[in-house]
């Protein structure tokens, strides 16, 4: 198991400036402080500035507030692609505006132009704003039995090829002793510790010549996929399968329980 310490990172300008966040960090922290200790690799960062997709693994329906916390002690602000719809509900909406979440269209902008190969208005808004995104690249809960990653979809993949931001791979571990895949409950107690490992950028250049089209995104996913996978194995201390989880061979559906 890779070594992991106490992470104490300089915050970045975005957020030291006032913001939703401050007041979301203010409400939150302190509850998921008292359950949740984190202990990061030695080389885990995140830029200082600029926008970046940070593709995480995904096995808890708690990940992205774990992921959230991780990301703000890092010294970034977290965000996510969120669907358009919700920011017409009151308060979720002003809370949603107001920390910088990225709206997008449930068969428009994001499910349509980040999967489907037009992601040029999320990516548009990221670098405007000069913000990071949280992209889950599996789309939902891992169905490997081992909570390994299982095969990726193209979303990030194909908002990094597209738009040239960096896509950081990250892998973290101890969510599921908090909130078991599928879990209904919270189990605080004894206080968690996550493990988080985040990888350098991506490696793209190889396709910037090329079209993305399916074989590239293909190509990509899978390289996405081994280093996330990677980082996962060096916090776990174990071996990943060697064929990685595909749920249409097993029968399962890609989206909700099972």
């Amino acid at each position: 198991m890779v070594d992991t310490v106490k992470l104490r990172s300089r915050p970045s300008a975005e957020k030291r400036r006032p913001s939703m966040f401050w007041l979301l960090a203010a409400l939150i922290l302190p509850l998921w402080s008292a359950m949740v200790r984190y202990r990061f690799t030695p080389q885990s960062k995140l830029p200082k500035s600029g926008p970046f997709i940070l593709a995480p693994n995904h096995y808890s329906e708690i990940d992205p507030i774990a992921m959230g916390a991780a990301v703000w002690h890092l010294g970034r602000l977290p965000r996510f692609m969120a669907k358009a719809s919700l920011f017409k509900v009151p308060v979720l909406g002003w809370m949603l505006r107001g920390s910088g979440q990225i709206p997008v269209e449930r068969e428009g902008a994001t499910r349509a132009s980040v999967r489907s190969g037009n992601p040029i208005g999320a990516a548009a808004e990221l670098i405007e704003r000069e913000a990071g995104v949280i992209v889950y690249p599996e789309g939902t809960l891992t169905r490997d039995p081992d909570l390994w990653p299982m095969r990726g979809k193209s979303g990030a993949v194909r908002l990094a090829l597209v738009s040239g931001i960096p896509l950081i791979p990250v892998a973290h571990w101890g969510t599921q002793e908090l909130m078991p895949r599928y879990g209904k409950k919270i189990h605080p107690f004894p206080r968690k510790t996550i493990r988080v490992s985040v990888g350098e950028p991506l490696d793209l250049s190889r396709f910037a010549d090329r079209t993305v089209d399916q074989k590239v995104v293909g190509e990509a996913t899978k390289q996405l996929m081994d280093a996330i996978t990677a980082l996962l194995e060096e916090l776990r201390g174990e071996q990943a399968p060697p064929e990685r989880w595909d749920p249409s061979k097993h029968q399962q559906s890609e989206t909700g329980r099972f």
